[in-house]
Protein backbone atom coordinates (compact mmCIF):
# COMPACT_ATOMS: atom_id res chain seq x y z
CA UNK A 1 0.00 0.00 0.00
CA UNK A 2 1.23 3.90 -0.44
CA UNK A 3 0.37 6.78 0.71
CA UNK A 4 -0.94 9.61 -1.73
CA UNK A 5 1.15 12.50 -1.75
CA UNK A 6 -1.18 15.23 -1.60
CA UNK A 7 -3.89 13.80 0.53
CA UNK A 8 -1.79 12.57 4.19
CA UNK A 9 -3.07 9.11 5.41
CA UNK A 10 -4.83 8.42 1.63
CA UNK A 11 -3.52 4.89 1.09
CA UNK A 12 -3.50 2.47 -2.26
CA UNK A 13 -2.31 0.03 -4.25
CA UNK A 14 -0.88 0.67 -7.40
CA UNK A 15 -2.97 2.71 -9.68
CA UNK A 16 -3.08 4.73 -13.01
CA UNK A 17 -4.52 6.11 -16.48
CA UNK A 18 -3.66 5.04 -19.98
CA UNK A 19 -1.12 7.52 -21.68
CA UNK A 20 -3.41 7.29 -24.84
CA UNK A 21 -6.47 5.54 -25.67
CA UNK A 22 -5.10 2.66 -27.65
CA UNK A 23 -2.61 1.90 -25.19
CA UNK A 24 -3.15 -2.03 -23.89
CA UNK A 25 -4.51 -2.43 -20.88
CA UNK A 26 -1.50 -5.04 -19.79
CA UNK A 27 1.05 -2.47 -21.07
CA UNK A 28 -0.59 0.18 -19.12
CA UNK A 29 -0.76 -2.26 -15.93
CA UNK A 30 3.02 -3.12 -16.37
CA UNK A 31 4.24 0.91 -17.10
CA UNK A 32 2.47 2.18 -14.15
CA UNK A 33 3.62 -1.00 -11.41
CA UNK A 34 7.27 0.69 -12.69
CA UNK A 35 6.48 4.38 -12.30
CA UNK A 36 4.91 4.00 -8.90
CA UNK A 37 7.46 0.93 -7.37
CA UNK A 38 9.96 0.98 -9.51
CA UNK A 39 9.38 -2.78 -9.93
CA UNK A 40 9.30 -4.67 -13.03
CA UNK A 41 6.20 -6.15 -13.60
CA UNK A 42 7.15 -8.49 -16.51
CA UNK A 43 9.21 -10.35 -14.22
CA UNK A 44 6.43 -11.78 -11.88
CA UNK A 45 2.77 -13.30 -12.67
CA UNK A 46 0.70 -10.08 -13.46
CA UNK A 47 -2.68 -11.40 -13.66
CA UNK A 48 -5.41 -9.67 -15.85
CA UNK A 49 -8.69 -10.44 -13.54
CA UNK A 50 -11.44 -9.05 -16.83
CA UNK A 51 -12.87 -6.91 -14.70
CA UNK A 52 -13.94 -3.17 -14.77
CA UNK A 53 -15.23 -1.11 -12.11
CA UNK A 54 -17.15 2.14 -13.00
CA UNK A 55 -16.65 4.48 -9.75
CA UNK A 56 -17.23 8.26 -9.06
CA UNK A 57 -13.73 10.23 -8.68
CA UNK A 58 -13.37 12.06 -5.17
CA UNK A 59 -13.79 15.58 -5.79
CA UNK A 60 -10.59 16.34 -4.80
CA UNK A 61 -9.04 14.50 -8.03
CA UNK A 62 -11.17 16.09 -10.54
CA UNK A 63 -9.22 18.76 -11.34
CA UNK A 64 -6.90 16.06 -13.22
CA UNK A 65 -9.42 15.41 -15.87
CA UNK A 66 -11.54 16.75 -18.12
CA UNK A 67 -13.89 19.39 -17.34
CA UNK A 68 -17.30 17.50 -16.65
CA UNK A 69 -15.43 14.11 -16.19
CA UNK A 70 -17.23 12.57 -12.80
CA UNK A 71 -16.74 8.82 -13.00
CA UNK A 72 -13.60 6.69 -13.69
CA UNK A 73 -13.39 2.94 -15.49
CA UNK A 74 -10.83 1.07 -13.73
CA UNK A 75 -9.60 -2.76 -14.95
CA UNK A 76 -8.16 -4.69 -12.37
CA UNK A 77 -4.66 -6.73 -12.27
CA UNK A 78 -2.86 -8.31 -9.41
CA UNK A 79 0.64 -9.24 -9.60
CA UNK A 80 2.06 -11.71 -7.09
CA UNK A 81 5.85 -11.67 -5.84
CA UNK A 82 7.88 -13.83 -3.57
CA UNK A 83 8.63 -11.81 -0.24
CA UNK A 84 8.00 -8.16 0.20
CA UNK A 85 10.33 -6.27 -2.37
CA UNK A 86 12.24 -3.17 -1.92
CA UNK A 87 9.93 -0.09 -3.80
CA UNK A 88 10.77 2.92 -5.34
CA UNK A 89 8.63 5.34 -5.06
CA UNK A 90 8.14 8.58 -6.97
CA UNK A 91 7.90 11.37 -4.40
CA UNK A 92 5.43 13.63 -6.18
CA UNK A 93 3.04 10.80 -6.03
CA UNK A 94 3.61 8.99 -2.69
CA UNK A 95 4.93 9.65 0.50
CA UNK A 96 5.35 5.83 1.98
CA UNK A 97 4.49 2.55 1.23
CA UNK A 98 3.79 -0.59 3.79
CA UNK A 99 4.02 -4.29 2.43
CA UNK A 100 0.59 -5.36 4.67
CA UNK A 101 -1.32 -8.78 5.13
CA UNK A 102 -4.50 -8.33 2.30
CA UNK A 103 -7.07 -7.69 5.19
CA UNK A 104 -4.83 -5.20 6.91
CA UNK A 105 -4.45 -3.36 2.99
CA UNK A 106 -8.24 -3.11 2.53
CA UNK A 107 -8.96 -1.68 5.74
CA UNK A 108 -6.26 0.74 5.17
CA UNK A 109 -8.15 2.79 2.31
CA UNK A 110 -10.94 4.39 1.60
CA UNK A 111 -11.60 3.45 -2.16
CA UNK A 112 -14.36 0.62 -2.40
CA UNK A 113 -12.63 -0.54 -5.79
CA UNK A 114 -9.34 -0.81 -4.35
CA UNK A 115 -10.71 -2.55 -1.03
CA UNK A 116 -12.99 -5.27 -3.04
CA UNK A 117 -10.01 -6.09 -5.12
CA UNK A 118 -7.58 -6.93 -2.11
CA UNK A 119 -10.51 -8.67 -0.52
CA UNK A 120 -10.74 -10.40 -3.70
CA UNK A 121 -7.05 -11.83 -3.51
CA UNK A 122 -7.22 -15.10 -1.77
CA UNK A 123 -9.97 -15.86 -4.13
CA UNK A 124 -7.21 -15.21 -7.26
CA UNK A 125 -4.29 -17.20 -5.75
CA UNK A 126 -3.64 -18.73 -2.19
CA UNK A 127 -1.55 -16.20 -1.19
CA UNK A 128 2.38 -15.81 -1.30
CA UNK A 129 4.41 -17.63 0.70
CA UNK A 130 5.58 -14.57 3.03
CA UNK A 131 1.64 -14.18 3.53
CA UNK A 132 -0.36 -16.85 4.03
CA UNK A 133 -3.93 -16.48 5.85
CA UNK A 134 -6.48 -18.90 6.08
CA UNK A 135 -9.07 -17.79 3.84
CA UNK A 136 -12.63 -19.67 4.38
CA UNK A 137 -13.83 -21.62 1.11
Amino acid sequence: MMERAGWQNFWQSVTGSLEREDEPLREAAVREVREETGLDAERYSLLDWGISNRFEIFNKHRSRYAPGVTHNLEHVFSMQVPQPLEVTLNPAEHLSHRWLPYREAAALTISWTNRDAILALPRRDRGTSWERERVPE
